[in-house]
């Protein structure tokens, strides 16, 4: 059985944190909570998002799933590159992969 998975959310990447934050509060009027010196997470954008800092990579598309581990097997059993495995973050599990055209995403779950 397949397991669904959705777009849940985007992180955007800037080695200019600040900068990078005045210019999408004004350009798109989104809002933040500052998680800390190096992590924002943006509000009002139409789906969930964070900004963070660090070198300036492509936007991170993050997929939500119910269940992690089945979605790692069934990723990884499907071609991608496991790029990081199943860690804990502040916000519950996830790992990221590259699939087989070069496209960095990742799948998080709360538990």
């Amino acid at each position: 059985m397949t397991t669904a998975l959705k777009i849940d959310y985007i992180e955007f990447y800037s080695p200019r944190l600040e900068d990078s934050q005045a210019f999408f509060s004004k350009a798109f009027g989104w809002q933040f909570i500052e998680y800390g010196p190096d992590y924002r997470d943006i509000q009002g954008a139409g789906t969930g998002g964070g900004l963070a800092r660090s070198p300036n990579n492509p936007p991170l598309i993050v997929l939500r799933a119910d269940d992690l581990q089945a979605a790692y097997d069934q990723i990884a059993a499907a071609g991608a590159e496991i790029t990081k495995p199943i860690f804990d973050f502040p916000g519950g599990r996830r790992f990221q992969f590259r699939e087989p055209g070069g496209t960095e995403m990742a799948v998080w779950s709360e538990s």
